[in-house]
């Protein structure tokens, strides 16, 4: 039998580099063994054959930012998974295993909400969303029921107390007969409901579409896609 070795250190061997120039080969999936994608350094090889992309190239791999079509049943909640990413994503980052390890959801749904949520492993990125989440606007499209009093609309756009915290004005309009569109910044766990509930409106369902300049389109329901390098919040 031939004795296995890690990955790297055959893929160092056959190309005369550092084992760490190896890694970064291995984790960037540039290198297949028996015609097999692996992305793990320490995969053990024996008699094998291992390929090199012949467009490999050394570069570490960076962290990624995912932006995510969240379902509404928390039962069914999503997270993204390499099987998930949505064909509308037209990125030309290449999907990694590496891309799924330590990312960090932000700025949460409403409660029983669905629509635009975002997975960032990016500190620049989770930096933002953290350090803005006061000013940043989220939209909202909210599916209501009931009869709103008078001036309601105007009630709504009015800064008022969410949870014992004074939120900033609302831009609040109607869509159709039963539906609203809210654009609020800082939002509140639970705010909308309560916004609703004051003016005599139920909420049926919700759905995030914006979250500042990050629109959600056309992404399928429970589909993610790669946030674009020049893309911005």
């Amino acid at each position: 039998m031939v004795d296995s070795m890690r990955l790297a250190k055959r893929l160092a061997g056959m190309l005369s580099c550092s084992r760490r120039d190896a890694e970064l080969y291995i984790l960037g999936g540039w290198v297949s063994v028996d015609g097999r994608v692996v992305e793990e350094p320490q995969f053990p090889v024996a008699d094998q054959v291992v390929t090199l992309h012949p467009e490999a190239k050394l570069t570490p791999v960076l962290p990624v930012t995912m932006l995510l079509n969240q379902v509404s049943d928390a039962r069914a909640r999503q997270v993204p998974r390499p099987e998930t990413r949505t064909a509308e994503d037209h990125t030309d980052i290449h999907l990694l295993k590496q891309h799924f390890t330590h990312l960090t959801q932000y700025l949460p749904l409403q409660a029983g909400a669905s629509g635009l949520e975002v997975y960032t492993q990016d500190w620049k990125i989770a930096r933002k969303l953290t350090d803005d989440a006061a000013t940043l606007e989220q939209e909202y499209v909210v599916e209501v029921t009931g009869e709103m009093i008078a001036d309601g609309l105007s009630v709504l756009k009015r800064g008022f107390s969410v949870n014992g915290r004074v939120q900033p004005p609302a831009k609040v309009s109607w869509q159709s007969e039963t539906r609203l569109r809210f654009a609020l910044k800082g939002v509140q766990p639970d705010q909308i409901r309560q916004m609703c509930e004051r003016v005599g409106l139920a909420v049926q369902a919700m759905k995030r579409i914006r979250i500042g300049r990050m629109a959600m389109s056309r992404m399928p329901l429970g589909e993610w896609r790669y946030l674009a390098g020049y893309e911005r919040f």
